[in-house]
């Protein structure tokens, strides 16, 4: 019997074929992603990483021994828009349709702790998710929806306190006692200071909220997760699958040690802890990082004592990524989201939402938002991957990346604890500027064609097809939610609301009862989301934070590139004409946390050798004016994400023309549908770009806005344009 081929006869012959060309890929990571992989890169009969079986510690095969074969994952389409009224209309259609729970999305008045007539929120209600103002709100969003049989999860954070009481409160109005209420809140403010920013109040009193409301659920409502750790965020904002595995893993340890000080005993609450990770484009990549995540956290937990094996065992849900997704050819979003499904899927979530087609413009349509639904379906009912529990198991590359993740989680786990946990790392701004760090990375290896997206700086048509995308009337929503919340503020006890409203300020000022149960006697008597949070905000103040942006990536990634050189040139040039560097605010106006594009400008335009001022979070226009005109800048760049562009941007630019400044050029970046660029065109915005726009070539696009003859991409520069 002749030896078999080992891995040095396939290189031979490997090399031959590539004229040995190294075909190693190293992945943002850091690592070496090699072109084959056999039993040896999982040591001695696989000693290297014991796969075992699912359901069996350390769980790195699945939570549950027989996964999708007894069952299959749940279908949880996370939505929310507009009114309560026409967002329980949709969900109705979703269950019906075969959706099989609920994931509720507020709009960023709600998330940030403010009710619709304030007028801060003036371009914000209804936007980007659902107004709740008030329990009957609540109790409106899940009409005809029965509480003690539907599964519900809500992605709140900074308004927890408020929003798990109208919900307690709508289920006890419906007949439906607290512990009969099943699903998740987000409930985890750690990711909210390095990401995504609907944060409320300073981490310390947060922290403490978040405490509470394990206490109170763990007490209260058996049934109901009390906290859903999410590295999804931290994806979305640029983060590589060992960041977003480490940081996460590590909040759920200080969440874990925060119950426990609090007196709470581990294994009465570790085991409705839940998690929630971004799914990317790296296929094989987030096959192995949830199944990393799943031996981490049995660590973690063996290591803080957890006796019950519930306790030890991660359990997740899943979204695709939004920033995988693009505006151009959006048809691509499809295949994109197919691809996020099934390593999702292959890696063993336990709940599911599929982004829409049209997510990287507007909120889905019924269209986009049934096909994404529909890929669930059809992934469960054709594909045949439900009939194997982890089938990947045992595979040499996926076993070996899951190693190679653990190893370098654990060096970042390490690195936490030696700060004294998350919340000390988390305020000295290190897993913020890390991430930001990776996001710019990735962006300038995207502008360069070194990381390929199809259809936006490969394959690129030359005309885009319009597509239909959903709009939402800011103005009729804001005024509906004013009517509803005058009714609700006329028609009860006055006197036995602001009572409770007393309690709950005093409780979180002197550190007195749970939080939670204070706030839900203050629902009872129908306060408001924004008096209950104002009641707290008088205790605590509202946290707030400037943006440092990164610098050097973009000098680092262009270096000798003619193209690069040109823009720096012409951004001396310009420095010359106009005595200093051309000025550039990057503004992020109304309620919207989302950073990662902002920073990311700022990141590269400051390399570029513009002078940015980056301007504070949740600004209104008129504080934007004010700022810019201080600044004595020469451009204002609003990044919009969440669908304010059509109110907060044209504001903007009357106020400039008021104070006398039409001459600072305005110009818009983010999420923005091109049906809507003539409006903001005829507004005065000079400049517009959507995701996937060349962030070196919106640079060049700039400069010429500011009277420089900067040539198109390829063409040598004007010696006379100086």
């Amino acid at each position: 019997m002749t030896d078999r081929p080992n891995y040095d006869d396939w290189k031979t012959l490997a090399d031959k074929e590539v004229k040995g060309r190294d075909l190693t890929w190293h992945t943002p990571e850091g690592i070496a992603i090699k072109p084959l992989y056999t039993s040896a890169d999982v040591g001695a009969e696989g000693s290297a990483l014991d796969p075992g079986v699912p359901g069996i510690a350390p769980y790195t095969r699945g939570p549950y021994a027989s996964m999708y074969t007894g069952r299959p994952w749940t279908i949880r389409q996370y939505a929310g828009f507009s009114t309560a009224e026409e967002s329980n209309a949709f969900y109705r259609r979703n269950l019906a349709a075969g959706q099989k729970g609920l994931s509720v999305a507020f709009d960023l008045a709600t998330h940030r702790g403010y009710d619709s007539d304030h007028p801060r929120v003036v371009g914000d209600v209804g936007k980007a998710g659902v107004a709740i103002d008030t329990v009957r709100d609540m109790e409106i969003l899940f009409d005809s929806i029965p509480l003690d049989e539907m599964s519900v999860s809500m992605t709140m954070n900074g308004a927890v306190i408020p929003i798990m009481a109208f919900y307690i409160v709508a289920g006890e109005r419906q007949g439906v006692p607290q512990a009969k209420l099943s699903g998740t809140i987000q409930n985890d403010i750690l990711k909210e200071f390095m990401v995504r920013n609907t944060y409320i109040y300073p981490p310390e009193p947060s922290m403490r909220i978040v405490s509470d409301i394990i206490a109170y659920t763990s007490a209260n409502m058996p049934k109901f997760n009390s906290i859903s750790i999410s590295g999804y965020h931290m994806h979305e904002a640029g983060a590589t699958a060992v960041q977003e595995l480490a940081f996460t893993i590590a909040d759920g340890k200080e969440y874990a040690k925060r119950a426990m000080e609090a007196g709470l005993d581990i294994d009465a609450f570790a085991p409705r802890l839940s998690f929630f990770w971004g799914i990317g484009m790296n296929f094989f990549m987030e096959i192995a990082k949830m199944r990393a995540a799943r031996a981490l956290w049995h660590e973690v937990m063996e290591g803080l004592g957890a006796q019950s094996e519930k306790s030890k065992m991660l359990r997740t849900h899943c979204q695709t990524s939004g920033v995988s997704l693009q505006e151009q050819d959006p048809y691509n979003n499809v295949i994109r989201t197919t691809m996020e499904a099934m390593a999702a899927v292959l890696g063993g979530t336990q709940s599911l939402h599929t982004n829409a087609l049209d997510e990287a413009i507007a909120l889905p349509t019924d269209f986009s938002a049934r096909i994404a639904r529909n890929t669930q379906l059809v992934i469960q009912e054709e594909s045949g991957i439900t009939n194997v529990a982890d089938p990947l198991g045992g595979s040499y590359y996926i076993e070996s990346l899951t190693a190679a993740l653990i190893e370098q989680a654990r060096t970042l786990l390490a690195e936490v604890e030696e700060a004294g946990g998350m919340t000390r790392y988390v305020a000295s701004g290190k897993p913020k500027a890390a991430i930001e760090r990776a996001a710019a990375v990735k962006q300038a290896s995207v502008d360069r064609g070194e990381t390929v997206v199809v259809g936006v700086n490969k394959y690129r048509r030359e005309t885009e097809d319009e597509i239909d995308t959903l709009d939402i009337d800011n103005h009729a929503v804001r005024t509906s939610q004013i009517a509803r919340l005058e009714k609700v503020r006329a028609t009860r006890d006055d006197m036995s609301c602001k009572a409770a409203l007393d309690a709950l300020a005093r409780g979180a000022a002197q550190r007195e009862g749970n939080l939670l149960e204070l706030a839900v006697e203050a629902a009872r008597h129908d306060a408001t989301l924004g008096e209950i949070s104002q009641a707290m905000e008088d205790a605590y103040g509202r946290y707030d934070t400037l943006p440092v942006p990164v610098r050097g990536v973009y000098t680092e990634a262009y270096a000798g590139d003619d193209r690069y050189t040109q823009v720096v040139e012409g951004v001396k040039a310009v420095e010359r004409r106009l005595g200093h560097a051309p000025r550039l605010m990057v503004a992020k106006m109304g309620q919207d946390g989302h950073d990662r594009g902002a920073n990311v400008i700022a990141s590269a335009f400051a390399d570029m050798g513009f002078e940015v001022v980056s301007g504070p979070l949740f600004q209104t226009p008129k504080e934007t004016l004010a700022m810019a005109l201080e600044k004595e800048v020469d451009a204002i760049g609003a990044s919009s994400l969440a669908a304010g562009h059509k109110t907060l941007i044209p504001e903007l630019i009357g106020l400039l023309k008021e104070a006398g400044r039409p001459d600072i050029k305005v110009i818009a970046g983010g999420v923005i549908p091109q049906k809507d660029y003539e409006y903001l065109r005829d507004a005065g915005v000079q400049g517009i770009y959507g995701p996937g726009s060349n962030v070196v070539e919106c640079a060049a696009d700039v400069l010429r806005l500011l009277g420089h003859n900067m040539p198109p991409a390829g063409e040598d520069l004007d010696e006379a344009a100086e």
